[in-house]
């Protein structure tokens, strides 16, 4: 072997060295992003008209009562869905309600806006006239400018926990 031989053999070592180490280091990080990332609540995500949509893939699936997840990626489906879970086994939402905006109305997104939150928050008052203990939230989920022209009228009213998620049904038992 000479020594050029030597040098050449020395620094693809070193090479292959640097690139497991960096390797490991990308992995070690990308383990405690996603450590980190599982340990932020999902009150972190800014739930608001926009989070989900009457075309967020599941939401129509969704009823009255009912409990689901955040949206999530689900490479089966392709997209970015909404799956129903049982509020027994805790889940991020609960709907509470439905309210029914003005059939005769022009798509008005403005006026959509003021209305759902106007209509979530009193059938939220009505239905939790005092939660201050348990940290519940609402949003509404809208129908968009294409559902709106199909005939979408319906404003869906969800509540969740602040923090957490909810530990059952968040519906009071009447």
């Amino acid at each position: 072997m000479t020594n050029q031989d030597i040098d050449t053999h020395r620094a693809m070592n070193l090479r292959h060295r640097l690139l497991r180490g960096g390797a490991a280091l990308l992995c070690t990080a990308g383990l405690l992003g996603t450590l980190v990332g599982s340990s932020t609540p999902s009150s972190a995500v800014v739930k608001d008209e926009n989070f989900i949509t009457a075309q967020t893939p599941g939401i129509l699936e969704i009823e009255g009562g009912e409990c689901f997840d955040d949206p999530a990626d689900l490479p089966e489906a392709g997209d970015v869905v909404i799956l129903y879970r049982p509020c027994a086994q805790t889940a991020d939402n609960q709907s509470y309600g439905f309210v029914h905006a003005d059939d005769h109305a022009a798509w008005d997104p403005a006026a959509l806006n003021e209305f759902a939150w106007r209509a979530c928050r009193q059938l939220f008052t009505q239905t939790w006239p005092d939660d201050r203990e348990r940290g519940l939230r609402f949003y509404p989920i809208m129908p968009t400018v294409e559902t709106w022209a199909d005939g979408d009228r319906d404003v869906m009213c969800v509540v969740y926990r602040y923090g957490g998620r909810l530990p059952g049904s968040m519906l009071p038992k009447w």
